[in-house]
């Protein structure tokens, strides 16, 4: 279960609901939760979500965030997000996929926790493309480490190639300086969405 997790509508909500958590004894633990989230910052995460234009990255934000995903446009510089997942808070960043937006993607890999690279499996034409950019992403410095985790999108498309199939297209099994993990999923239904996320949090990097 992901919960769209935003300051505003957190402390709206509690206003809210403040005078029925006191009566049902339920304040001290909203209280606590609110401490360990405030003094534990390896709770919290930067995820950084790419992939070629219409690849479903904003659908697989949205649906991460559970909004309607009828209504997806595209993302002309760049969206963000905060998530609650398995007690992470991850914040993220979705950037936009165009061509002339890429040699951007860049001023977004500072402090990276985990890479996030969504491949539409139904556009073959485009499959070597997207795995060059996806190499190039690999073999930058700040992203040095950064465990991988590929949605292999569109899996509802007849045209639609298996995730092992991309993966061997990605060359995903020649990596050997990071975790990585590829997921088959559906991002306008929300299949196979929340198993990637789970792996993430998994998957996290100890900080140094």
């Amino acid at each position: 279960m992901f919960v769209l997790f935003g300051v505003s509508n957190f402390y709206k909500l509690t206003q809210l609901k403040f005078a029925w958590l006191s009566r049902s004894g339920q304040i001290n633990g909203l209280l606590n939760i609110l401490r360990k989230l405030r003094s534990n910052p390896d709770k919290e995460l930067r995820l950084l979500l790419l992939g070629l234009d219409n690849a479903g990255k904003t659908t697989l934000l949205k649906q991460l965030a559970s909004e309607d995903v009828n209504h997806v446009t595209p993302t002309a510089g760049f969206n963000i997000k905060s998530v609650l997942s398995s007690g992470f808070k991850l914040n993220v960043w979705d950037i936009g996929g165009q061509r002339k937006i890429r040699p951007y993607w860049r001023n977004y890999f500072e402090n990276t926790d985990i890479l996030i690279y969504v491949v539409d499996c139904s556009d073959h034409q485009r499959l070597e493309e997207t795995s060059l950019e996806l190499a190039e992403l690999l073999q930058d410095d700040k992203l040095r480490g950064v465990p991988l985790l590929v949605y292999a999108n569109k899996q509802d498309l007849d045209t639609a190639l298996p995730a092992s199939e991309v993966a061997q297209h990605l060359g995903l099994h020649l990596i050997r300086d990071r975790t990585w993990q590829i997921q088959a999923c559906v991002a306008i239904e929300g299949t196979g969405v929340k198993e990637g996320m789970e792996w993430v949090c998994k998957n996290i990097p100890v900080r140094k």
